[in-house]
């Protein structure tokens, strides 16, 4: 047996696992008592992956004559799993900061839609955009996210909606995620809006004859790969039946369905996810807030995520957190759970992250506080708080010396 190990995360007073069972989600009920280990270690390997988890003084009889490339000490320290930001559209080009001044003097979306911005503005931008300063841009933002504690990304593409161009977003992705340390999910979304020019039924026939056949080739040639597929269910843009088309070819392909539904509009998007199995559900907007409580009430696995985008910019879980506790009435303990091990879930993930458990990925957050809660409370206040981002038993933020690792 190895007695050298990646990293040794001693005496934290809080330890927070999440999962201490091999749960691959939580509900209302589960939420509450997610599972805190007071004075606590954590031991990663050298594959990256969560080697024992425990109290200090049995940690330390265990590992005694272990190494360890790395030790911090915690001391006075919350460590939280790392992250999970279940609904990212990270890859564009083109400012649109112009149009948040609009919705403040009440523009809605589809005002700004309807006067050249929204989607299509993006479209227009990341088009014209070459891969290197989209990838440019992504890195950054990726990096952002990072800082703020998030660990592992869903990030879509959408901003192409033709072969070419949405083919472009996702090796930018891939790209990204074979050379950045944040892990990242990635999620074809070319049913993100119809292009200019075509009707719904011409821009459905286009991803069903022509997108995903291509993109299954490239994904079993070993070039490229994809998690998930998403559309854009929605008065105007993809209907009910091009949406369950399109989810179902994606689905057929071993593709996870995660979707934006009943965003603007009641399209009954819950029961067509329900009918395919969807992984996730997205409801997001300055819109009557998700009814999160309901939800929650209703035994609905509720995951969150910071739907960052060039419409919403937002690098931050734990804003999209304290946000949900104020304006969605979720408790703090909900609302971590929804930013882990649920958010993972969505993603088909939750093996594999979301909790500190043995056996995962070595993923978490060092906090310069004694208790977790505070990384939602102190609201814009995470750089502060978070002292160490660790990702596979690797340093990746050291908010101490001002700089990544």
């Amino acid at each position: 047996m190895s007695r050298n190990y990646r990293l040794l995360v001693k005496n934290a007073k809080q330890v927070v696992l999440i999962c201490n069972n091999g749960e691959k989600f939580m509900t209302k009920h589960e939420m509450p008592n997610f599972c805190v280990l007071e004075n606590g270690s954590i031991v990663i390997g050298s594959d990256g992956l969560i080697k024992a988890v425990g109290p200090a003084e049995t940690i330390r009889e265990q590992y005694a004559g272990a190494t360890f490339d790395k030790v911090i000490d915690a001391t006075g320290m919350c460590v939280l799993p790392g992250l999970v930001d279940a609904h990212t559209h990270p890859v564009w080009a083109g400012d649109r900061v112009h149009e948040f001044a609009m919705k403040l003097a009440g523009a809605s979306y589809m005002d700004v839609h309807r006067a050249g911005g929204g989607i299509h503005f993006t479209v227009q931008h990341t088009r014209a955009a070459g891969p290197s300063e989209l990838f440019s841009s992504l890195s950054s933002r990726l990096l952002r996210m990072q800082r703020a504690g998030t660990t592992l990304v869903e990030c879509k593409s959408g901003y192409g909606l033709d072969l070419q161009m949405e083919l472009k977003m996702l090796q930018v992705i891939e790209e990204a995620r074979r050379t950045l340390p944040i892990n990242i999910s990635s999620t074809y979304c070319g049913a993100h809006a119809v292009p200019k020019g075509k009707t719904v039924e011409e821009a459905t026939e286009d991803i069903l004859q022509v997108q995903l056949p291509k993109l299954k080739e490239q994904m079993s040639a070993g070039t490229l790969r994809v998690d998930n597929i998403d559309v854009f269910c929605e008065q105007g843009v993809f209907d009910l039946s091009s949406t369950r088309r399109i989810l179902q070819a994606g689905k057929d392909m071993g593709l996870n369905i995660n979707f934006h539904g009943d965003e603007l509009h009641p399209m009954n998007s819950a029961q067509l996810g329900a009918e395919l199995g969807a992984s996730a559900i997205t409801y997001i907007l300055r819109l009557p807030q998700p009814r999160a409580r309901d939800m929650l009430e209703a035994g609905v696995i509720v995951a969150l995520g910071s739907d960052f985008n060039p419409n919403a910019y937002c690098c931050s879980m734990p804003i999209v957190m304290h946000l949900a506790c104020v304006n969605m009435r979720m408790s703090m303990p909900e609302a971590l759970a929804a930013s882990t091990i649920n958010a993972a879930y969505a993603l088909g993930c939750s093996h594999t992250h979301g909790s500190l458990e043995v056996d995962k990925h070595g993923d978490l957050l060092v906090l310069n506080t004694t208790r977790w809660e505070h990384l939602i409370y102190q609201l814009g206040g995470h750089q502060e708080l978070i002292r160490y981002v660790v990702i596979k038993g690797n340093i990746v933020v050291d908010n101490d010396k001002t700089m990544d690792l």
